[in-house]
């Protein structure tokens, strides 16, 4: 039997006994003992799984281009980031943009606008909506990411991500919401288009935003492993689930303000089973890809 085969039978029987997570971390161990990481393993890995929490920021970094697939570099590399986060940091001290007072999120804005020759004149210009956009998502990554220093580039990378590879895709999202959401409950389509909510319902929260300031950061990082792994297309699986979660809910109003208004602050003790589902969802619609490891 192959090594390959064996590692199959083996996730299989894990699987069946209830064993599962702990075959899903030895294949990851196995990718990420090797020399130089295939990063496509690691994509489909991430896309197959739940990422181990141990290994989320490390599988993050590489996968989002903040370290090179060679382990030799990493310290290196890691050495010249952080260095470059205390040049910019350093830089929005002596032009007084920051204090020690300011909020770290908005620091971390300040350094990305500055990195990306976007930095106004002044801290008290008003904020664009994709530095509302920018201040969502570091603040979800603070809680997912401990070093400053990692939370910056992780977050910096993440949504220069979201504005480039995605750039053209997240504008079809709400269409293919519509698409899915017909698919699954048809009758719930027609409850929301009756009530004029279609298109008021709360995209940029879902789709800009990736569901930061949605769902809990403890459910949001199982669906930002498919975001940073290549597919920003969950994103509407879990605004259908949402939907077919809160059906009962969602069927009682009778108005497009109500509707978006509950589904902007959704109750948060169904996260889990909520991305579980969507998930679930995703590869009903979309396929599983086929490596295991």
């Amino acid at each position: 039997m192959t090594e390959d085969s064996q590692r199959n039978f083996r996730s299989v029987y894990y699987e069946k006994v209830g064993f599962r997570g702990v075959e899903e971390k030895k294949s990851l161990e196995i990718l990420l003992k090797d020399d130089r990481l295939d990063v496509e393993k690691l994509c489909t890995f991430s896309q197959r799984f739940p990422l181990p929490s141990m290994y989320r920021a490390l599988v993050w970094k590489v996968l989002l281009g903040i370290l090179p697939p060679h382990h030799e570099s990493h310290a290196q590399v890691m050495t010249y980031r952080k260095e470059q986060y205390s040049d910019v940091l350093h830089a929005l001290e002596v032009i007084r943009f920051i204090s020690d007072a300011t909020p770290q999120v908005e620091v971390y804005l300040h350094m990305h606008r500055l990195e990306s020759g976007k930095l106004p004149r002044s801290p008290s210009f008003p904020l664009e909506p994709e530095d509302e956009v920018f201040l969502a998502i570091a603040k979800a990554m603070e809680e997912m990411v401990e070093d400053s220093v990692d939370c910056y580039w992780v977050t910096r990378c993440f949504v220069n991500q979201l504005n480039n590879k995605y750039r053209d895709s997240l504008p079809q999202l709400p269409k293919a919401f519509e698409q899915y959401l017909n698919l699954e409950d048809s009758r719930l389509l027609s409850h929301l288009k009756t009530c004029s909510a279609v298109s008021r319902l709360p995209y940029d929260l879902w789709f800009k935003r990736c569901f930061a300031g949605c769902l809990p950061e403890s459910s949001l990082q199982r669906v930002w492993d498919k975001v940073v792994s290549g597919s920003c297309k969950i994103l509407v699986f879990v605004a259908v689930e949402i939907l077919l979660t809160f059906k009962i809910k969602v069927m009682a109003l009778n108005s497009a303000e109500k509707i978006t208004k509950f589904l902007e602050n959704i109750p948060q003790d169904s996260s889990d089973a909520i991305v579980s589902k969507a998930i679930d969802l995703w590869h009903k619609h979309c396929g599983t890809p086929v490596h295991s490891a």
